[in-house]
């Protein structure tokens, strides 16, 4: 990358890069019940919630055509016949859902564990091009796979005007979900604990002081925020 280049990253990318395809699909899923469009069903499986056709959902946020650093777009279709590509066409009518998330939505028409979700194909295709993207924005490195400096220093700059924080109050959405792309359980068990409890996406243990049920199963997070680098150097983890 030049001097001065300017990359929007996404939550679901920036959770990417911090904590792999695991933390990608966290925030995907989460970035579609905070919408009303996915939620916790049995006991550690999500599924989809709003039925094709239902008025009032609202999509994630993100326009038609590029998205994020990656510009990735869907994989589309998960195999799952015409209740699928209903779905997906009902969100026509929604604003744009970026291309995980939309991915997320269309794999949830038929009700998953988190680790059912993140092997089905469509999801893996997307994480794939996720990841491809961020390659060609000077974010990743493919071989050896690893963050490069400049992502090193977007994840550092996002940390810092984003803390933790101690409770949901007065958040925005979309500091909800850079926050668990950022810090991943420990901003999930503080800021969608009982969603992420019930979708087996954290343990009893990291909730049990917040009086969730202690038998819950143990499982296996969309605006972007402008970051301007520099060169993208080489590698090294954090």
């Amino acid at each position: 990358m030049s001097g001065g280049t300017s990359v929007r990253l996404e939550p679901y990318e920036v959770a990417l890069l911090r904590g792999g395809p695991r933390a990608a699909v966290t925030v995907a899923a989460l970035a579609l019940q905070l919408r009303g469009l996915a939620d916790a069903g049995r006991p550690g499986r999500i599924r989809a919630t709003r039925a094709p056709g239902t008025a009032g959902a609202t999509g994630a946020t993100g326009a038609t055509g590029a998205t994020g650093a990656t510009g990735a777009r869907s994989a589309g279709d998960t195999g799952g016949g015409r209740p699928v590509q209903d779905a997906l066409d009902a969100l026509d009518a929604l604003p744009a859902l970026d291309a995980l998330p939309e991915t997320v939505y269309a794999a949830l028409q038929r009700p998953a564990s988190f680790a059912e979700l993140e092997a089905r194909t469509d999801v893996r295709e997307a994480l794939s091009a996720l990841r491809a993207g961020l390659v060609a924005a000077g974010m990743l490195r493919s071989l050896p796979p690893r963050r490069t400096r400049a992502a090193r220093r977007a994840l550092r700059a996002l940390r810092d005007g984003h803390p933790l924080p101690a409770g949901r109050k007065g958040l925005s959405e979309d500091y909800v979900l850079m926050a668990v792309a950022l810090y991943g359980e420990p901003a999930l068990s503080v800021l969608a604990a009982r969603f992420a409890l019930r979708a087996g996406l954290i343990a009893r243990a990291e909730v049990a002081d917040k009086g969730f049920h202690r038998r819950a199963p143990r499982g296996g997070g969309t605006g972007g925020v402008m970051y301007s680098c520099g060169g993208g150097g080489g590698g090294g983890s954090d």
